[in-house]
């Protein structure tokens, strides 16, 4: 099966100079040429982009599958059964949305990915953690302060999360994850918003047990994702082998900012749903305490956002959002992006960028021969106009992954 893109404005997933009049030739799920003519082919399906912009497929680096509820401790009494039927609908709806991959950052597992593989269901390629870990009392310890332990003879393990506590418990937790199959290994090193009992500003795991989780991931050749609000989380990650810093909503220090640049270590905003929050606290019915702590984060992500652009922090792209909802709303954080980056610069973190987080670059967010066929047509100009992502469904025309067309509405 071979598909040829005629006559399109190419974002390459990198550079800011465009391919003006370009064709894109994709057979065999891979994309094969990229050139200025690429001739006729016989038997090939022609796929006439007049001029519009062609870019590789959109790719969430902060994304939840399990996600029905923006309370949290509602989705943690859900039988798992129907947490997956809420997973089919929310994958479905965000390849539709021109997301042809995501990584999930909370309960994500083998039997979604292989749904997805096998084609039982359709999704975008999917990168999985297993149950996230938490200390007890963490981020991701979902049980309210009331709530009295009766045996005292077990962690807290949710649908989403899990606790541990020490450095042989983290090791034995990673290990397990891994085992199952997990893509990455996903901790929490600061207090959230959405969980009951930690304060924003709470540390969150030892030196120890941060690094025992970074050399286990390590020993599988995969590494360690990191919720972090605070300025001080953010560097303890960075300064203990943390690859991805989640959120990174704090960080107001240029010295902090400077030493994750030197190690490398990535940061992935995630304004949409902070901006779901503010906007729609009213009608979530969410406990008192938290609706405190979101409050408490204000609008100081752009700041911190500014604050790792200065000092050459590579940012990623995520959302976060949970909620058939708000789900819809994932195209907007590239508009939200927009007011205090370039469009280059929120399109690459998007594509590139999260295609060098996920260790598939050159293979994912990005068009060339050799990289996997992940690809949009848009109508419109992302560099003029970062809003258009709002509404995928009438701005993006075309979704192709893997080679496959998953719509074609073109006219």
């Amino acid at each position: 099966m071979i598909t040829l893109f005629r006559n399109a404005r190419i974002f390459d997933g990198h550079n800011e100079e465009i391919l003006d009049g370009f064709d894109v030739v994709v057979e065999d799920g891979l994309i094969r040429e990229v050139a200025e003519n690429c001739g006729s082919l016989a038997d090939a399906t022609v796929i006439d982009c007049k001029g519009r912009y062609l870019m590789p497929g959109l790719i969430d680096c902060h994304f939840h599958a399990y996600s029905p509820s923006m309370n949290v401790a509602v989705i943690e009494h859900m039988p798992l059964s129907l947490l997956a039927a809420h997973a089919v609908k929310v994958l479905e709806g965000t390849l539709m949305r021109g997301f042809t991959t995501v990584r999930d950052a909370a309960g994500g597992d083998m039997g979604l990915w292989m749904a997805i593989e096998q084609g039982l269901i359709k999704g975008p390629r999917f990168f999985f953690p297993g149950k996230a870990i938490s200390q007890t009392g963490g981020h991701g310890d979902i049980r309210p302060a009331t709530e009295r332990e009766m045996c005292g003879c077990a962690a807290y393990r949710g649908s989403m999360t899990l606790v541990a506590d020490g450095a042989d418990a983290m090791r034995a937790a990673v290990r397990e994850e891994l085992r199952k199959g997990a893509h990455q290994i996903k901790i929490f090193v600061s207090g959230g918003a959405l969980s009951p009992t930690d304060p924003m500003w709470m540390p969150q795991f030892t030196e120890d047990e941060i690094r025992a989780a970074v050399y286990e991931a390590s020993t599988r050749r995969t590494y360690v994702m990191a919720h972090s609000h605070t300025d001080d989380s953010s560097r303890r990650c960075s300064e203990y082998g943390v690859r991805t810093i989640e959120h990174g909503t704090l960080i107001c220090k240029d010295e902090t900012a400077r030493i994750l640049a030197k190690n490398g270590t990535y940061v992935v905003p995630t304004l949409s749903v902070s901006d779901v929050l503010r906007r729609h606290v009213d009608k979530l019915n969410l406990p008192a305490a938290i609706v405190d702590k979101i409050n408490s984060i204000d609008n100081q992500s752009l700041r911190a956002i500014e604050v790792c652009s200065r000092a050459g922090v590579k940012l990623g792209f995520g959302t976060d959002l949970l909620d058939h909802a708000f789900h819809p709303f994932q195209g907007g954080e590239f508009e939200l992006r927009g007011q205090v980056s370039k469009p280059i610069d929120v399109l690459r973190s998007a594509t590139s960028i999260n295609a060098e987080i996920l260790q598939m670059s050159g293979q994912l967010g990005c068009i060339k021969e050799g990289a996997l066929a992940d690809i949009l047509v848009l109508e419109g100009d992302p560099f003029a106009d970062l809003s258009l992502f709002r509404e995928p469904l009438k701005n993006i025309p075309v979704v192709m992954k893997n080679g496959v067309m998953v719509r074609n509405d073109l006219r």
